[in-house]
């Protein structure tokens, strides 16, 4: 949707089976109709659910995109959607923004299903389906339960601990406060950690004597899964405290290979290509500005047409390669997330005036994670 795959995991056809069977005996006893009616009412309210869970992210994604922020796609699985950005939000107002993003979808969900039920004239009726069991239309169960069940999956989600949306909203109040993301990404994830032992908590009572085992247990994983992407995020927020300051300017090689761009196609080959059997090289004009890069194949198919004195430079496409290109003082943790720099294995490092200055390589931020991990107590 919206050029974004979305995807689902195995994991997510366990939990579709699990609520299609723990929703069946709900929709049976609300509604006066045969059991196989009920049934198909139960499979399109939980396949419903699963398409809000997917809007849900796809806000995020959505908003995110807006922001500048590659998405990489969403996935259904067993504890909901996630939505994989390339990397992570550069300012406060950004995170709030991304994240603020999906309840506000569920919230319009909700709205626009329990609207549809007061448009109905029915709202108290359906509510009390939902609470106390009494009978109701197919139509009414349908949007009511969904309405209800985005409303708590709303509240859930807006606890502020790390990582649910509500603690990446709090962690954008933080860093707005404070103006240091790691302190304020780390203040979250106690609160999520905290959060996650009161979830668990309760789901061990539930388990061993408080009269619901299955939703027990459910919350024990839940708690798991949040205390675990609390203590993850702290980890990584340290981590960063580390390298933070070092830029691409501090890794880079500073004497890389360039071709002008004045050299044609048959002396590139031979003198760079078969000399130091790289992919690409950057190309540069008389003043060192970037032009491009210059691949293997683009020189093989000048060759293969005859046009052996064609200049490189006539070979590129800037367009093509403007990710390629980085500032001095991008930081370490940018380029981590660089699926560029994944893609190319390189990234070309430029001035304000887009000089060439260097080149950065996989290897080389490698060496640098390895030195921070090396400065850990």
């Amino acid at each position: 949707m919206f050029g974004i795959r979305i995807g689902a995991s195995p994991s997510w056809f366990v939990v579709l089976f699990v609520m299609i069977y723990s929703f069946s005996g709900f929709f049976d006893s609300v509604l006066d109709v045969s059991n196989s009616v009920a049934y198909l009412v139960t499979v399109a309210a939980v396949l419903l659910f699963f398409v809000s869970l997917a809007l849900h992210e796809l806000g995020h994604a959505l908003v995110a995109r807006r922001n500048g922020i590659e998405v990489l796609g969403i996935d259904l699985w067993i504890f909901g959607g996630l939505a994989k950005l390339s990397r992570d939000s550069e300012t406060p107002g950004e995170e709030f923004r991304i994240a603020a993003a999906g309840p506000a979808v569920t919230a319009l969900i909700a709205l626009i299903c329990l609207g549809g039920v007061a448009a109905t004239s029915h709202l108290g009726e359906a509510v009390d389906s939902y609470t106390h069991g009494d009978s109701t239309t197919p139509l009414l169960a349908l949007l009511s339960w969904l309405g209800i069940v985005n409303l708590w999956l709303l509240a859930f989600n807006l606890l502020p601990g790390f990582p649910l949306d509500g603690g990446r909203i709090a962690r954008a109040a933080i860093w707005r406060a404070t103006g240091d993301r790691h302190r304020a990404t780390r203040a979250a994830g106690r609160i999520g950690q905290g959060l996650a032992y009161l979830l668990m908590g309760f789901g061990l009572y539930l388990a061993l004597g408080g009269g619901d085992p299955f939703a027990g247990i459910w919350l024990l994983i839940l708690g798991w899964f949040i205390s675990s992407g609390a203590r993850g995020a702290i980890a990584a927020s340290a981590f960063s405290d580390r390298i933070d300051g070092v830029t691409a300017a501090d890794v880079m090689d500073a004497e890389p290979v360039a071709v002008p761009g004045t050299t044609t196609a048959l002396a590139a080959q031979d003198e760079f290509f078969l000399r130091y059997r790289l992919p690409w090289f950057p190309v540069t004009d008389a003043a060192g500005r970037v032009l491009g890069l210059l691949r293997a194949e683009l020189v093989d198919g000048a060759l293969a047409s005859g046009r052996p004195t064609l200049p490189v430079d006539d070979l590129l496409d800037a367009a093509a390669d403007g990710d390629a290109h980085v500032a001095r003082d991008t930081p370490l943790e940018s380029l981590l997330s660089s699926e560029a720099l994944r893609r190319l294995g390189a990234l070309v490092v430029v001035d304000a005036d887009g000089r060439l200055c260097g080149l950065v390589t996989l290897d080389h931020v490698r060496r640098a994670l390895a030195a921070g991990l090396e400065l850990r107590p």
